[in-house]
């Protein structure tokens, strides 16, 4: 691969097609934000620890900053920005807002997707499981307990939804 070279890539993202060349080497959360102005997804430590930058990849939780944009072509993406619909929220969005389940935000778009994924994948999750699962999102604000309360009200609110 040259240094300069650039790709063309198709992907769908929040239900919308779209084609674009770029640099080989652009990361998907730059892609996202630099691209497609989808701030939502958010760069934290730029290492996969922290969580911040996730979105869905074909239904799966995956962190953007250690993955290449040329990795997406020909797949569906769904940022936070794709989960209301118009100004309805996503239950788990909903969730996070009546369980307070955020303060500074940061780490909220990270934490909805993740647990998006969790509830697609195991609908009814122990509160174990939750925390298990949404350990690979850092959150510095919120000690963690008011985002598990979330994900929980969120799973009975969403009560066969996914089965």
């Amino acid at each position: 691969m040259m240094l300069n070279e650039r790709v063309t890539i198709e992907v769908t993202i929040n239900g919308t097609e779209y084609e674009d060349t770029i640099p080989a080497r652009t990361l998907l959360s730059e892609y996202l934000r630099e691209h497609r102005y989808l701030t939502g997804t958010h760069r934290g430590c730029e290492t996969a620890k922290c969580g911040a930058c996730t979105v869905l990849l074909d239904g799966d939780a995956v962190k953007s900053c250690n993955m290449l944009a040329v990795q997406i072509d020909g797949r569906e993406l769904t940022t936070i920005e794709g989960l209301a619909d118009g100004d309805d929220l996503h239950p788990v969005q909903q969730s996070f807002w009546d369980e307070h389940g955020m303060q500074c935000g940061y780490c909220t778009p990270g934490m909805v997707l993740s647990s998006v994924a969790l509830l697609e994948e195991n609908p009814d999750p122990t509160v174990n499981e939750v925390r298990e699962h949404i350990a690979g999102n850092i959150c510095r604000c919120t000690g963690y307990a008011k985002i598990v309360e979330s994900v929980m009200d969120a799973a009975d609110s969403m009560e066969g939804q996914y089965e």
